[in-house]
């Protein structure tokens, strides 16, 4: 039963009752409204008797009016007949008005009427015409003809009263029954109601429970499931290899899973409802200033974000680990950030293995440039030799200084180099000002007997001194694998160039902002790079030169780059036309460095 349904049956059940009381008052309203009528029949007869006693009095009272006045002659027994002949009138005329009088009650007021007209023309006004005058009104036929004319009135009263009492006991006795029949039909309506309300609600309510039945179990198998799912997910965050914190929107903690705990030294219970800052504590491993706390930044940017690179996690009994870590936010149905889920690691070793990797690449380095750098040393100090050879065997004083002086320029060179392969990988402590033209006419001077045994030419457009603050051995070391790369690449008769060029602050292609620094260009026109090994290039141990290559060069120059807080993009072209390849290397004029730990 869906929700919809449910409604249904409430509605059902909730207007089944109201339907069932409308009809009972409809039936009682109908009831009542038959036994007011009847009461209003009863209250008329009672109103009719009472009228018709009024008019009795009244005649009676007109009677002995006349009686008096007859018998005394005296105008002052005269008043009750006066007075009752002046309302007469008036109180037939109520009587006629009265409703709910039938046929037979009609024609006895008719009566009445007509023969108290009678009375008074033919009786009572002859025999006041008479005592007015002085005559007798001892006249024994005309008091017999009033008496007979009266008692007529008095049974015309008497039918009246008694026709309307019969009536009044009548309606009272159909009121009665009225009365009966309706808490009959009542009782019988309520009885018949109850039943059909009450088999008609025991039928939804059947339903209802079976609904509520099947809701039970769909309501029990999920929350098994969810149970299951549950204790799925507590095992799967227990045996993960990352640590991973849970928090509510307010930054408390509410889990840690046994690698968060581990590795930040607080017991589960211990951290739980613990604001987040106070357990998971990080900071810049350079400047060691505190990294913006992950909840707060997600809530900041309402999105998944990452820390910044050489975060240090400062755990509990003080000790230091290297981190890498992302938080995401916890959002309810409507989209509203309800908690934060932060998940990190341990890459301290996996930074000792990329250091090792580093100073290993930069040996590689100095290895494939020994040769050329021997050869460049030993043809000097050759010439030297030459030079004292000659000197030793009859040169003059003239002849003498020439060679001095040329032993002295070869003598130069020989330095030049030495300082130049020194300067390769005797690394500073902290970063300085780097003159990347110079650096670059260093790293050519010793590659120069490379590139005349690979058959390259190669040049350089730098039309003025660019600085950048940097580690020098770290650019010598990146430049170096560059253009050996790009000499390599552009074969026997290639060319290779290299350009330096300002670069002021702004957006680059994808968006990113840069800040004020150099761009450094290394371009070659071999053969270009296909896509399938494109995006594999920045893979370390990724190489296309077997066995000759260590395929650490380009990851390895990489993550100088960014250190360096600079990026490296590669762009080739393998057609027909155009081919080549075309290195871009961003340096920031003034970006935050971590120290080396090269030495």
């Amino acid at each position: 039963m869906n929700l919809s349904q449910f409604n249904n049956i409430l509605r059902q059940v909730f207007l089944l009752p109201v339907i069932a009381l409308l009809i009972t008052a409809g039936a009682l309203y109908w009831l009542i409204q038959g036994a007011n009528a009847t009461v209003r029949l009863i209250q008329d007869s009672d109103a009719r008797i009472t009228q018709a006693t009024l008019v009795s009095k009244l005649l009676v009272d007109e009677e002995s009016g006349l009686r008096g006045y007859e018998t005394t002659s005296d105008i002052r027994f005269l008043q009750p007949y006066l007075e009752a002949e002046a309302r007469l009138p008036a109180e037939f005329k109520r009587l006629n008005d009265i409703s709910g009088s039938n046929v037979e009650e009609m024609q006895y007021i008719t009566d009445l009427q007509n023969k108290q007209q009678t009375w008074r023309d033919a009786f009572a006004l002859p025999l006041i015409a008479t005592v007015e005058a002085g005559g007798k009104t001892n006249d024994v036929n005309l008091n017999l003809h009033g008496k007979e004319l009266m008692d007529e009135i008095r049974q015309d009263v008497g039918n009246i009263i008694h026709t309307a009492e019969r009536n009044r006991a009548e309606r009272i006795a159909y009121w009665r029954h009225q009365v009966h029949t309706m808490l009959a039909a009542l009782l019988v309506l309520a009885l018949a109601i109850g039943v059909l309300i009450g088999l008609f609600t025991r039928s939804r309510l059947h339903a209802v429970s079976a609904a509520y039945r099947t809701s039970l179990e769909v309501l029990g198998r999920r929350a098994e499931e969810i149970y299951q799912s549950e204790q799925q997910l507590r095992t799967t965050l227990a045996s993960i290899g990352d640590g991973v914190i849970t928090c509510d929107a307010n930054g408390r903690i509410q889990m840690m899973n046994p690698v968060a705990c581990e590795m930040t030294r607080w017991g589960h219970a211990e951290a739980l409802g613990r604001p987040l800052a106070e357990v998971f504590r990080i900071v810049h491993e350079s400047t060691r200033e505190p990294v913006e706390d992950p909840v707060a930044q997600v809530r900041r940017l309402d999105r998944i974000v990452d820390l910044a690179n050489h975060t240090v996690l400062i755990r509990k009994d003080g000790s230091e680990i290297n981190i890498a870590d992302s938080g995401a936010p916890i959002r309810n149905q409507h989209g509203t950030i309800i908690g934060i889920v932060l998940v990190f690691r341990d890459i301290t070793m996996e930074r000792r293995t990329q250091d090792a990797l580093l100073a290993n690449e930069k040996l590689a380095v100095a290895g494939r440039l020994a040769a050329t750098i021997a050869h460049e040393i030993h043809n000097p100090l050759d010439s030297v030799s030459n030079l004292l050879y000659l000197m030793r065997n009859g040169a003059s004083v003239e002849e003498s200084r020439q060679f001095m002086d040329l032993a002295e320029q070869e003598l130069a060179r020989v330095t030049q180099i030495s300082r130049a392969m020194l300067g390769l990988y005797r690394e500073s402590r902290a970063p300085v000002q780097v003159d990347l033209k110079d650096m670059l006419q260093e790293i050519l001077l010793l590659m120069d007997h490379r590139f005349a045994d690979l058959g390259v030419t190669v040049s350089i457009d730098v039309p003025t001194h660019i600085a950048v603050s940097a580690y020098p051995a770290e650019l010598r070391q990146v430049f170096t694998n560059l253009i050996t790369n790009a000499a390599e690449a552009a074969a026997p008769g290639g060319e290779v160039t290299i350009q330096i060029a300002q670069r002021a602050a702004g957006v680059n292609h994808t968006g990113q902002y840069l800040p004020d620094g150099a761009l450094v260009i290394i371009a070659d026109n071999g053969a270009g790079i296909s896509d399938e090994v494109r995006p594999h290039l920045f893979q370390p141990f990724f190489t296309t030169k077997g066995e000759h290559g260590t395929g650490l060069g380009l990851w390895v120059s990489r993550g100088i780059i960014n250190k360096h807080g600079g990026s490296i993009e590669l762009t080739s072209n393998t057609g027909t036309a155009a081919h080549g390849t075309v290195v871009s290397v961003f340096l920031a004029a003034n970006p935050t460095i971590v120290a080396s730990d090269a030495a």
